[in-house]
């Protein structure tokens, strides 16, 4: 998978499934520097309900296998301090969500994955440049405890740092799938 990695990519979030069918993962943050990347964090994470996938479709509960670019976040809450483009909304996000729902948080800091998603734009835009068939709204956002529908959850303070540190001038991207795919 580091092969696939963009040459001027300087940051990488790598999300490694503990399995193919698992919902289980760990994301680690890398930063290069010279040539060597560096461990700055990590964090217990979730990942589609149903594992992982090389072939996403719309509604089929796992997370598509690749390297994507981050280059948009937003949420609910205000900007902590993010490098990225920061799109603040209490409404958009928290039209997803029904009231009292146990996920009522999921959408208070997001950072978009830029997969079958058009950049420059908030994280709720709902465009699919590749069709809808594809699936597409698959954010980093806060962990709620359990599987998504494709999307990756890190904790609050996980976010945080990912908002604080990521930054577009590095070329972020995410690395994400199953550890036996990623070793690959």
């Amino acid at each position: 998978m580091g092969k696939r990695v963009p040459a001027d990519a300087r940051q990488a979030v790598v999300v490694y499934g503990d399995g193919t069918d698992s919902a289980g993962s760990t994301v680690v943050l890398y930063e290069k520097q010279g040539t060597a990347w560096k461990r700055n964090g990590s964090w217990p994470a979730h990942n589609g309900r149903l594992g992982w996938t090389t072939d996403h479709r719309m509604d089929d509960e796992r997370s598509p296998v690749g390297v994507f670019s981050l280059t948009d976040a937003g949420g609910s809450l205000k900007d902590p301090g993010s490098r990225l483009r920061y799109w603040y909304d209490d409404n958009a996000f928290a039209s997803m969500i029904e009231d009292g729902d146990d996920h009522v948080h999921d959408f208070d800091y997001v950072i978009a994955i830029n997969y079958n998603r058009l950049t420059d734009v908030p994280p709720f835009d709902w465009s699919r440049p590749d069709g809808v068939e594809k699936g597409g709204g698959i954010w980093l956002h806060l962990d709620h405890g359990n599987g998504t529908s494709a999307c990756v959850t890190v904790p609050e303070s996980g976010m945080k740092t990912l908002l604080r540190r990521l930054d577009p001038r590095r070329h972020p991207v995410v690395v994400m799938g199953d550890r036996e795919r990623l070793s690959a």
